[in-house]
């Protein structure tokens, strides 16, 4: 069931404020975390994760992703080597992990709804910065508690 809004009804302006404050605090991370997972991606098959690599991946420019790195560096998620590549630092994969189990989460829920993969995959891209850890509980109790067989029947006595 879905509850209409009506005029008056906004929440406390501290409650009303948190999800203003908890977006802004994601759209800061999503580019961070989107550099991490994919350099952790390009370094667990076995190769190297060049800006170059990078940039045509995520696409963008090098000079783009050589400005990120250096952020990433000075923030303790990267070490570069001349010569060698990106790596990540313990915080930097530590924080790829995090996002690559958000994002798996995040997918496989897409997918038992009945989402088409290619679009699972590009929503999944996006949500996986904002879901809040009890959403993402949420998501993993229904895939555990039989989302997808009950979305399969809710789709068959559709037919």
């Amino acid at each position: 069931m879905v509850r209409k809004k009506t005029a008056g009804s906004l929440p406390d302006m501290e409650t009303h404020s948190e999800g203003f404050r908890a977006n802004r605090a994601a759209r800061r991370k999503v580019l961070v975390e989107d550099y991490v997972e994919l350099i952790s991606d390009l370094l667990s098959e076995g190769n190297e994760a060049r800006q170059v690599d990078i940039a045509g991946r995520l696409g963008v420019s090098q000079p783009t992703v050589a400005k990120m790195l250096s952020r990433l560096s000075t923030e303790g998620f990267v070490i570069q080597k001349p010569y060698r590549g990106v790596f990540l630092t313990p915080a930097g994969q530590e924080m790829a992990d995090k996002a690559r189990l958000r994002h798996q989460v995040v997918e496989a829920f897409l997918l038992a709804l009945g989402v088409s993969e290619d679009n699972a995959r590009i929503d999944a891209e996006g949500l996986e910065h904002y879901v809040g850890f009890e959403t993402l509980q949420a998501f993993e109790a229904a895939l555990q508690g039989g989302l997808q067989a009950f979305m399969k029947g809710v789709k068959s006595g559709r037919d």
